[in-house]
C-alpha cells in the first residue's frame, strides 16, 4: 500500500502542477507515516478474523465492512486538520499551501487503496492457517512478544484506571490547562535559523569614506575571511547598486565547506569571523547565515527591519537614532544598524551669478567643467580592428581625493579667457544623509537587527514595544515591522485562531460522521496531551514555537485522535450489535484496538524520525516538525490509552441523563395540562 499510495500521490501532484521541493518532500516524508495507518488498521482487523478461524475471503469481506467506517472517519478527520492550513493568510500561507495539499492528496489516495486494494490482497495472499491451527514460528513469537507483554500490562493498568475515573478526569483537565500555559510561555519565532552553507556579510565603513578607501578595506576583510579554515570561497560586491544602497557598504557572500569537512554550525562560524574582522580599524561587519526562505525584498545590514515614518524628517531621524541606541543596549538583539545613515560629506559649489555675469561665465560652462573633471565624461571612441576604446575625460587621480582641488579649476569666459572657478564661486563643505528613504510617500527611518543566540523573535518584538512606551515616542510617528518580522506578527496573531479553526473543523466533521455531538467531544479530549508533549519536546531541544513547529502541532491533532476513533467506533458497534453496556464495550475496544493503535503510532513515529534526526544543508527547517510530532505522539500515546475510555464513560453517563431528562419533560407538561 505504501508504494501504491505514494505513486498515486505523485500522479495527482503531476496533474495539479506541483513540483518536488523542500516543502512537498517534507509532506511526503510525513505522509509515509500517515498512508500506512489505514492499511494497518484494515490488515490487522482481517488477520484477527482469520485467527478466529474464518476463511480468507470471508475474513476480508467481514473485516473490511467492519473497519470501513473507521477508515473513512480517520481520513476525513485528518483532511479536516489540513483545511485551516489551506486558508492560512500571508506569504506563509501561500508557502505551506502546497505542503497541506500534498498531505491531503496522500491521505485520500491511501484511504482509497486501503478500502479497495488492501482487502483484495488480503483475500488472495494471507494464509488461512495463520491462526491457532498452526503453532507460531520462532520469529513470529519473538516479534509478538513485546506487543503481548505491553498488552498484558495495559490490561492490568486499564482496570486500575477505570476504578479511579475521577483522577483521570482531573488529569485530562490539568493537561488542557498545562497546554495553554506552555503555549503562552513558549518562546515564539518565525522560521528556524538554517545552515545552508552560505553566509551573507555586510561590511560598513564611516559615512565619509571614499570609494578607493572602501575598496582597500573590503580587500583586507575578504583576506581575513578567506583565511578561515571553514571557508571555501568569498564573492564581494562594492559600490552603490541594488545591493549596496550607500557608498560606504560592501556585500560579501561567503561559501562554506561541506558539512562533513567542518564541525561548527554556520552561525558559530559567522561569530568567529565577526570577532576577527572587528579588529580591522574603520570597519563594522554584519554576518548572518543565508536562509532558504527569504521574504524580505529590502537590502539591509541585518535580517529584521523596523521602520519609523512621519511627516517631519528631522523628528523621524531624531527618534530613530534614540530608539537605535536603546535597542543596542538590549541583550535580545545584536547587529543593530541604521539603514538611513547621516554624516555623509557634500561639497556645495555656491555660484555668485552677478560676478559670473560680469566676467561672462555661464552656469552651463561651470557645470560642464565640473563634469569633465569629476564625472568621467566620455568625449570620443577609438575604433581598432578588433576592439573599440572609449576616451574618458577626467582630472588626474591625485586631484580627485580632496574637494580643495576645485580651487584649481578654470572655466571658460567670454573671449576664450580662462577664469579660476573660485573667482565666481565659493566652496562649502556640509554633511548630508547618505540615503533618503521614504515609505508610503513619508520620510522613513529603518533600523535593522539580528537576534542574539538563544533569544526569540517574539521577545524582541515585545522589547521594542516596551522601549517605545518608556521613551514616550509621540503619536505623530508611525512604526511597523517589515518582511520576516511583519510576517511573524501576522502569524502570531493568527496562531490561536488557526488552532481553534482546526479543532472546530475536526469537531464538525466528526459530528456529521457520528450524527452526535457527544462522542466527537470525547475524541477531542485527546488533543491537549499532544500539545503538551510537543511543547515539552520543543523546550527540551531548545527550539522555538515557530511556524513549522505550529504546523507539526496541527498535524498532531490529526494523528492522535485516531486512537480515540478506533476505540469509540468499536465500542459503539459493540453496544449496538452485541448489546454490551458502555463499560464492557469500551474495555473490549481498548484491548482489541491496542495492537493497531501501537502499530499506527510506531509508523507515525518512524515517519517523523527522518525530519527530527536528519542532517544536511537546511535540515534545521524540518527539525521542529519532527520533534513536535515525535514528542506529542509519545506523551499522547501514554495518556490517551487511559483518558479516552474514562471520558467515554463520563460522556455516556451524561448523554443518558440528558436523554432521560428530555423524555421526562413532555410527560410532565402533559400531566400539568
Amino acid at each position: 500500500t505504501l508504494p501504491l499510495s505514494l505513486a498515486g500521490t505523485f500522479a495527482v501532484m503531476y496533474l495539479v502542477g506541483f513540483s518536488l521541493d523542500n516543502l512537498s518532500l517534507m509532506a511526503l516524508v510525513i505522509g509515509t507515516g500517515f498512508v500506512v495507518d489505514d492499511a494497518i488498521v484494515m490488515i490487522e482487523n482481517i488477520v484477527r478474523k482469520i485467527e478466529d478461524g474464518k476463511g480468507r475471503l470471508e475474513a476480508a469481506l467481514e473485516g473490511a465492512g467492519e473497519i470501513g467506517f473507521t477508515i473513512v472517519s480517520l481520513t476525513l478527520s485528518l483532511i479536516a486538520v489540513f483545511i485551516p492550513l489551506l486558508f492560512m493568510s500571508g506569504l506563509v500561507g501561500r508557502m505551506f499551501r502546497e505542503f497541506a495539499l500534498t498531505l491531503t492528496i496522500a491521505v485520500t489516495v491511501s484511504a482509497v487503496v486501503s478500502l479497495t486494494l488492501t482487502p483484495m490482497l488480503c483475500a488472495k495472499l494471507l494464509k488461512e492457517d495463520d491462526g491457532a491451527a498452526r503453532k507460531p514460528g520462532v520469529l513470529r513469537r519473538i516479534a509478538e512478544a513485546p506487543f503481548d507483554a505491553m498488552a498484558r500490562i495495559y490490561e492490568k493498568t486499564l482496570g486500575w484506571t477505570l476504578r479511579h475515573q475521577g483522577l483521570m478526569i482531573i488529569l485530562t483537565v490539568a493537561t488542557l490547562a498545562l497546554t495553554v500555559e506552555l503555549y503562552r510561555s513558549a518562546p515564539k519565532g518565525f522560521l528556524p535559523a538554517q545552515d545552508t552553507g552560505l553566509i551573507n556579510a555586510v561590511l560598513e565603513a564611516s559615512p565619509d569614506v571614499s570609494f578607493r578607501q572602501m575598496s582597500a578595506l573590503q580587500e583586507r576583510a575578504a583576506k581575513i575571511i578567506r583565511a578561515d579554515p571553514d571557508v571555501a570561497d568569498v564573492v564581494s560586491v562594492i559600490g552603490i547598486g541594488p545591493l549596496n544602497a550607500t557608498g560606504n557598504t560592501a556585500r560579501m557572500t561567503i561559501v562554506l565547506k561541506p558539512l562533513e569537512q567542518r564541525s561548527l554550525h554556520a552561525q558559530f562560524i559567522a561569530e568567529r569571523m565577526r570577532n576577527r574582522i572587528v579588529e580591522l580599524p574603520g570597519a563594522n561587519v554584519y554576518l548572518a547565515p543565508a536562509q532558504d526562505i527569504q521574504i524580505t525584498t529590502r537590502s539591509s545590514r541585518s535580517q529584521y527591519q523596523y521602520t519609523l515614518t512621519g511627516g517631519d524628517a528631522k523628528e523621524v531621524a531624531s527618534w530613530g537614532a534614540r530608539l537605535t541606541a536603546q535597542m543596542r543596549t538590549s541583550a535580545l538583539m545584536r547587529n543593530v544598524a541604521e539603514e538611513s545613515q547621516q554624516g555623509g560629506l557634500r561639497a556645495f559649489v555656491d555660484i555668485d551669478r552677478e560676478k559670473a555675469g560680469r566676467l561672462g561665465v555661464s552656469v552651463v560652462s561651470i557645470a560642464e567643467t565640473l563634469n569633465s573633471a569629476f564625472g568621467q565624461r566620455q568625449i570620443s571612441t577609438i575604433y581598432a580592428q578588433a576592439n573599440q576604446y572609449r576616451v574618458i575625460l577626467e582630472a588626474a587621480p591625485a586631484y580627485q581625493n580632496d574637494p580643495a582641488s576645485l580651487a584649481q579649476l578654470f572655466v571658460p569666459a567670454t573671449g576664450n579667457v580662462l577664469t579660476p572657478l573660485e573667482t565666481v564661486a565659493s566652496l562649502k563643505r556640509i554633511t548630508a544623509p547618505l540615503l533618503i528613504a521614504h515609505q508610503d510617500q513619508f520620510p522613513a527611518f529603518t533600523i535593522s537587527f539580528d537576534l542574539a543566540p538563544g533569544s526569540a523573535l517574539g521577545d524582541a518584538v515585545q522589547a521594542i514595544a516596551s522601549m517605545q512606551t518608556t521613551m514616550g515616542m509621540p503619536a505623530t510617528i508611525s512604526t511597523s515591522f517589515h518582511a520576516d518580522a511583519a510576517e511573524f506578527q501576522r502569524s502570531l496573531a493568527n496562531q490561536p485562531w488557526l488552532i481553534l479553526a482546526a479543532v472546530m473543523t475536526i469537531y464538525l466533521v466528526l459530528g456529521v460522521l457520528y450524527e452526535s455531538f457527544a462522542h466527537p467531544f470525547t475524541i477531542l479530549t485527546t488533543l491537549p496531551s499532544a500539545g503538551v508533549g510537543a511543547l515539552l519536546a520543543l523546550q527540551m531541544f531548545s527550539l522555538e514555537l515557530s511556524v513549522v513547529a505550529l504546523i507539526g502541532i496541527i498535524l498532531l491533532m490529526g494523528i492522535v485522535k485516531k486512537n480515540a476513533i478506533m476505540m469509540i467506533d468499536f465500542a459503539i458497534e459493540a453496544e449496538r450489535k452485541q448489546g454490551m453496556n458502555a463499560h464492557d464495550a469500551i474495555v473490549r475496544a481498548c484491548l482489541l484496538r491496542f495492537r493497531p493503535i501501537m502499530m499506527t503510532t510506531l509508523a507515525a513515529l518512524f515517519g517523523a524520525a527522518p525530519l527530527a534526526f536528519g542532517s544536511g544543508f537546511g535540515s534545521e527547517l524540518r527539525l521542529p516538525l519532527g520533534v513536535s510530532i515525535i514528542g506529542g505522539l509519545l506523551l499522547s500515546q501514554l495518556l490517551t490509552l487511559y483518558t479516552t475510555p474514562v471520558v467515554y464513560l463520563a460522556v455516556e453517563r451524561l448523554r443518558l441523563r440528558l436523554s432521560a431528562a428530555g423524555k421526562d419533560i413532555p410527560a410532565r407538561r402533559g400531566e400539568g395540562a
